[in-house]
C-alpha cells in the first residue's frame, strides 16, 4: 500500500526565500533610514512627510498580502492532506476507471467496453515503446463486454507486469473500424498527490481519482 505526496523537484542551487522575512528586513532598513533623516533634517526646512507616509502604507499593505498568501497556502496544504486521507479508503478496493492503458498485475489485466450490437472487435496491446505485444480478435455481445489479458504476447511468452497501452477497434462488417472507449479494472494499490491532483495507483498504472467510475470491495 502506498500513500504519498509527490512534489516537483527543486533546483539544488536555488535558495528558498521567505517573502515575509525579506519584507521585514526591507521595512527595518526603511525605518532606520527614515529615523536617520529625521534626526539630521534642517529644523528650518523640515521634510515633507507625505512620501514617507505613503511608503509606510505600502509596506503595511504588502505585509498583509504576504500574510494572506501564507494563510491560503497553509489551507491548500491542509486540504490536500485531507484529500489524501479520504482517497486512501480506495486502497485495497477494486476500482473501475477510464484510461488508455491496462494494468498488468500478477500476470493479468482486465478491461470493459460496450457495443450497441454484436460485432467483430480487435483489441491491441502495446508496450511502452509503442510495439504491439498482443492482439485479440473477438465478437462482442450487445451491451457490456469484458476482456481479460493473461499477459501473453503473440508468441505465448508472458510479459512483465506494468502499464500497457490498449486500443479497441470495432464496427459492423463492411464498415470502417472505429475506436471503442473502454474502462480498466484493478485493485487500488496506493494514493499519491502529484501536481496538486489526487491520483490512484492500480499496480503500475497511475490515474487521477476523478477517472474512477466505480469502487467495489
Amino acid at each position: 500500500m502506498t500513500i504519498a505526496a509527490v512534489t516537483a523537484p527543486t533546483n539544488a542551487g536555488t535558495k528558498a526565500t521567505d517573502p515575509l522575512a525579506s519584507l521585514t528586513s526591507n521595512m527595518n532598513d526603511f525605518l532606520t533610514l527614515l529615523m536617520t533623516q529625521l534626526r539630521n533634517q534642517d529644523p528650518t526646512t523640515p521634510m515633507d512627510t507625505n512620501q514617507f507616509t505613503t511608503q509606510l502604507v505600502q509596506f503595511a499593505g504588502v505585509e498583509q498580502q504576504v500574510n494572506m498568501n501564507s494563510g491560503i497556502q497553509s489551507l491548500i496544504q491542509l486540504t490536500q492532506s485531507n484529500n489524501v486521507l479520504q482517497s486512501s479508503a480506495l486502497v485495497g478496493k477494486t476500482v473501475t476507471a477510464t484510461s488508455t492503458q491496462i494494468s498488468l498485475r500478477n500476470g493479468t489485466g482486465s478491461i470493459q467496453f460496450a457495443t450497441p450490437a454484436a460485432e467483430p472487435v480487435t483489441v491491441t496491446v502495446k508496450d511502452a515503446s509503442g510495439a504491439a505485444v498482443a492482439q485479440a480478435s473477438l465478437t462482442s455481445v450487445a451491451g457490456q463486454n469484458t476482456w481479460t489479458w493473461d499477459g501473453a504476447n503473440s508468441s505465448g511468452a508472458k510479459q512483465p507486469d506494468g502499464a500497457y497501452t490498449v486500443s479497441i477497434l470495432g464496427g459492423t462488417v463492411g464498415t470502417t473500424p472505429v475506436a471503442i472507449p473502454f474502462t480498466v479494472t484493478g485493485t487500488a494499490t496506493g494514493i499519491l498527490t502529484a501536481n496538486n491532483t489526487q491520483q490512484v495507483m492500480v499496480g503500475a498504472l497511475t490515474l487521477p481519482v476523478s477517472a474512477v467510475q466505480s469502487v467495489t470491495n
